[in-house]
């Protein structure tokens, strides 16, 4: 049997237009949320907000295949009156998960210390659900 090279051709365009993207993308900007956690991305910098706690991802948010890995900052806050004199207890914190179909599964390891804060699951468009602390 002979194989036309037209044919040929054809195949093996369609196979290289079908492989997926290599390089970093940018997280879609807007409102991500879900439990316990609501997020904004914007074009140079990230803000999320926890029942009682609150980070900051610096720069542009992306991933690389579905995978993010984002360095930034972890602040937890407290209930009551905050004083002039309160020292805030931030913390450098390692952002990381993966991206996929609108939804995100986010973890977050403070740095200085090893603790994990814990695991989230956010989904694009939706604000969020949280309880401040009193």
């Amino acid at each position: 049997m002979r194989v036309r090279p037209s044919l040929l051709f054809a195949v093996c365009f369609w196979v290289a237009c079908d492989s997926t993207a290599t390089g970093p993308t940018s997280v879609d900007k807007g409102p991500w949320g879900g439990d316990h956690v609501t997020m904004t991305v914007g074009a140079t910098s990230t803000h999320l907000e926890f029942d009682c706690a609150h980070g900051d991802i610096p720069g542009a948010l992306s991933v690389n295949n579905g995978d993010l890995v984002a360095n930034g900052t972890f602040v937890r806050e407290h209930g009551g009156p905050i004083r002039v004199d309160d020292q805030t207890d931030q913390h450098p914190a390692l952002y990381s998960g993966q991206v996929a179909s609108g939804k995100m599964k986010l973890s977050i390891r403070l740095t200085d210390s090893g603790e994990v804060v814990g695991s989230f699951d956010l989904v694009q468009g939706v604000a969020g659900r949280v309880v401040k602390c009193l």
